[in-house]
C-alpha cells in the first residue's frame, strides 16, 4: 500500500491542467478558494473510480471511439478556459483605469477543476491502467481493494493539488502589480491553450 501511495503522490505531482489550474487559482483567489476547487477534482476522479469499478472504465479505456470524443472534449474545454482567460487580460487593460479582478467564487473554481479532471483522458487510463496493477487477486474483492487504493490516490491527489494551490498563494502573498498579474494570467492562457493543443493531437 505504501508503495502505490508513493507511486501515486509521485503521479498527481506531475505538471499538468488540473495542477496549472490549482496554480493559477491559488495566485489569483488565495488558499480557500484553490483548496475549494480542489473537491471538484476529487469528485470527478471518485466518478471515474466507480465507473472502473462497475466495470465502465475498461470498456472507455479499449474504445478508440469513446476516448477520441472525450479527448476532443477535454481539449475544447481547456481551449475555452485558455481563450477566456486570454481575452480577460485584454479587456479594458488601461493602466490608469484598469480595476482589480473580481474574485471568482469558490463554485466557478469548483465547476472549471472538475470539467478539466473529467474530460482528461489521461484520468480514465490513471484508474483503468495505473491502479489496478496494485490490485492482488488473493486479497479479497477487487472491488474493495479497487476503493482503497481509489481512496489513497483520491489523498494522494488532493496532497499534491495542495502543493499547486499553496504555492500560487505564496506567490499571490508578493502583491504583484496588475501588470504582472496580467503576465501570468496570459501565461496561464497560453499554457492552457498549448495543453489543449497537446492533447488534440496525442494518440491517447
Amino acid at each position: 500500500m505504501w508503495v502505490f501511495f508513493g507511486a501515486s503522490v509521485l503521479v498527481a505531482l506531475t505538471p499538468g491542467a488540473n495542477n496549472l489550474l490549482g496554480l493559477h487559482h491559488g495566485m489569483t483567489h488565495g488558499v480557500r478558494r484553490g483548496l475549494a476547487g480542489l473537491g471538484g477534482r476529487l469528485a470527478a476522479f471518485t466518478l471515474l473510480i466507480a465507473a472502473v469499478a462497475a466495470g465502465l472504465g475498461q470498456l472507455l479505456a479499449a474504445s478508440e471511439t469513446a476516448l477520441t470524443i472525450i479527448k476532443w472534449a477535454g481539449a475544447a474545454y481547456l481551449l475555452y478556459l485558455g481563450v477566456r482567460l486570454l481575452w480577460s487580460t485584454f479587456r479594458g487593460k488601461s493602466s490608469a483605469t484598469e480595476l482589480p479582478a473580481t474574485p471568482m467564487t469558490a463554485w466557478r473554481v469548483t465547476r472549471k477543476e472538475f470539467g478539466v479532471a473529467l474530460t482528461n483522458p489521461k484520468a480514465i487510463l490513471i484508474f483503468t491502467a495505473f491502479v489496478p496493477q496494485f490490485i492482488d487477486p488473493g486479497r479479497g474483492s477487487f472491488s474493495g481493494q479497487l476503493a482503497l487504493l481509489g481512496a489513497g490516490y483520491l489523498l494522494a491527489e488532493f496532497l499534491a493539488g495542495s502543493v499547486y494551490v499553496f504555492a500560487g498563494a505564496a506567490v499571490k502573498t508578493i502583491k504583484l502589480t496588475r501588470r504582472a498579474r496580467r503576465n501570468v494570467d496570459r501565461g496561464t492562457g497560453v499554457v492552457l491553450v498549448g495543453l489543449a493543443g497537446v492533447l488534440a493531437t496525442s494518440s491517447a
